[in-house]
């Protein structure tokens, strides 16, 4: 009971909180236009220096280390991956990565960092062993979820779906007991609000069946692309690139940062942060807003951003990638279907491609954007793009790097 209380209400903070630190990069665009050149290198070299130095297990999402947890066999308790360190460093290097315009999202520390909480009462009472240390940290994380997008459905879902592919889900376990009363906690602090809004866009099942298979294949090849090119540079990096993360991890984290800030001007600084404020804008106006190269320059920069050893999410860009991908389609094919359910279908279709969790992709996204009227052709073009990112890119993200960090026992 007092746990997913506590992940309801940091989830919540941080959710709040990194509203404020995105709010804060606009003002320093807006006062210093040219900020971002100096501000990104030096501000992802220092978030590399802190995770290389002081907080190892902080870097990148956070939920390949939730994993790695949950799968680990032992019965040992072990506080290098989560802890309440881990979170405080997890949620104020998150904050710091969002205010100088990193294109990082905020879910998946939540994770981690609702699963430090529930780690943290691993070994007290009776909670000893590695199936108790599997259920705390399932609903931690699931809660996580829940509570950063008050997305309550969706944190079910990825607890079955993601984090315990492993493993059996006991439907019965307090994993949803904890999910649900952290989004009691969101729901009562912030309101019954949707992170993108509302869309009234809609597709017509018999007459648009070939809409929606375009979009899950074209979202499904972009977002396997991602996840392979993220796989690629995480263990098999070549050449000079894979020279520089070696020995000089914190000048390739500087590079990252440059790059990122080089896109963020030509989209006059559309792709830093979340991608919240042009994909809420577009799916609302149900017209396009955005360049038709936004998609292709947030790509770019979400997986900078991330191989960079920074702490970040990635379902809030990577939806917004979706989103201009969307965009972009729509404007070379405008027949195919209404601009605004193009948009929502490479949406969900990128995403379930990058993650390769197609029934939680759907579900975030509905929930994201109450577009429940949508709900049999958000499905269909998930379970495409999950079928089609599989060919570029067989081995699940998340469970790729948490492999990882299990075989480098970080």
């Amino acid at each position: 009971m007092v746990a997913p209380v506590l992940v309801g209400l940091i989830g919540v903070s941080v959710a709040m909180a990194s509203e404020y630190a995105g709010r804060l990069n606009a003002l320093l665009l807006r006062q210093f236009p040219l900020s971002p050149l100096f501000l990104m290198p030096v501000g992802f070299a220092f978030l590399a220096y802190l995770t290389h130095h002081f907080f190892p297990g902080t870097q990148g999402s956070g939920i390949p280390q939730t994993i790695a947890v949950i799968d680990d066999p032992d019965d040992k308790k072990k506080s290098n991956l989560l802890s309440i360190r881990i979170l405080a460093s997890k949620a104020l290097m998150l904050l710091f990565g969002l205010s100088i315009g990193a294109s990082i999202g905020r879910e998946g520390p939540t994770v981690q960092i609702g699963a430090s909480v529930t780690h943290a009462f691993y070994g007290h009472g009776g909670l000893n062993k590695a199936e108790h240390r599997r259920m705390l940290v399932l609903g931690g994380g699931a809660a996580g979820i829940a509570a950063a997008f008050n997305t309550p459905l969706a944190g079910i879902m990825f607890a079955i779906e993601e984090l315990s592919k492993k493993y059996i889900f006991n439907a019965h376990s307090s994993t949803l007991l904890t999910v649900i009363l952290s989004g009691l906690i969101s729901l009562a602090m912030m309101g019954n609000y949707t992170y993108f809004g509302s869309t009234a866009a809609t597709v017509d099942w018999p007459s648009h069946v070939i809409a929606i298979l375009v979009c899950g294949a074209v979202g499904g090849a972009a977002g396997g692309l991602f996840s392979w090119a993220m796989l690629k540079i995480s263990f098999r990096p070549p050449g000079i690139i894979g020279k520089l993360i070696s020995e000089h991890p914190i000048l390739f984290a500087a590079l990252c940062g440059l790059s990122v800030a080089i896109l963020g001007f030509l989209t006059d600084g559309m792709t830093f942060g979340t991608g919240y404020r042009p994909t809420r804008a577009t799916l609302e106006s149900g017209s396009s807003i955005m360049s038709w190269y936004y998609g292709i320059a947030k790509f770019l920069a979400t997986l900078l951003s991330s191989v960079s050893g920074i702490a970040g999410g990635l379902f809030a860009p990577t939806l917004s990638v979706g989103a201009g991908l969307g965009d972009a389609l729509s404007g070379l094919l405008p027949f195919l279907a209404p601009h605004g359910a193009i948009v929502l279908l490479v949406m969900v279709a990128y995403l379930s491609g990058v993650t390769r969790s197609p029934l939680t992709s759907f579900i975030i996204t509905m929930e994201m954007t109450d577009s429940h009227h949508m709900l049999l052709a958000l499905m269909t073009a998930s379970l495409v793009a999950n079928a089609v990112s599989k060919l570029i890119s067989p081995v699940p993200l998340y469970h790729a790097l948490s492999e990882k960090f299990s075989a480098n026992g970080t």
